[in-house]
């Protein structure tokens, strides 16, 4: 395999010789990007939707943001993401339908060996991740290499998440850990909030 084909198998690789130009070309998409008037969102997001492996037409990402190639990252429907947002992508990031992430977020895939000799040589790996559908992100959450996380998840800010996570829940920590199920209770108060908005006359 070459290094670009052992990158994508999670296999050590050289950074240096995958010769595919994706990060010239994140690198000028990202000027262009960050160049943009604030109010021009939909030109933004075409930018990225350039280099991105899937990006659906109603995402929102606030600058400023950063990403090292965009090709691995694939992002599913009503997705937002508030300033600062990073992500490493060497592996593949797969994000699904109604994910909002606080800002400062970090995802990394590439990793590098414990033994120091065999990093000093330049040699990485990358372990891909995953978000599943109607997941809340906080603010400076860090999200390691070759992690998943469920659906209907929240995670609290300042958490750094080092394994999975399973569907319907909240978590939190450094390292991050499961606080409780979300219930029916949950959703019954929520509900009820949003029911009291809606019939706010002042709302409207």
């Amino acid at each position: 395999m070459n290094d670009k084909q052992r990158m994508l198998s999670g296999k050590l690789y050289n950074p240096y010789h995958i010769q595919d130009h994706a990060w010239e070309n994140c690198r000028e998409a990202l000027e262009k990007f960050h160049a943009l008037p604030y109010n021009h969102q939909e030109e933004r997001m075409q930018i990225l939707k350039g280099i991105f492996g899937h990006l659906e037409d109603d995402a929102n990402i606030i600058p400023p943001f950063f990403c090292d190639k965009g090709t691995q990252i694939y992002i599913g429907k009503q997705f937002f993401a508030n300033t600062g947002l990073l992500i490493l992508d060497e592996a593949e990031v797969r994000i699904g339908d109604h994910v909002f992430l606080g800002p400062r977020v970090s995802i990394y895939t590439a990793a590098h060996p414990i033994d120091a000799m065999v990093r000093n040589m330049g040699l990485e790996y990358g372990k891909g991740v995953t978000i599943g559908h109607d997941v809340w992100i906080g603010g400076n959450v860090v999200i390691n290499p070759g992690v998943t996380i469920g659906n209907n998840v929240v995670i609290g800010s300042g958490s750094v998440v080092t394994n999975d996570i399973c569907d319907g829940v909240i978590a939190a920590g450094n390292p991050c850990r499961i606080i409780r199920k979300i219930t029916e209770e949950d959703k019954a108060y929520w509900q009820k909030e949003m029911k009291e908005y809606l019939e706010d006359e002042d709302t409207k």
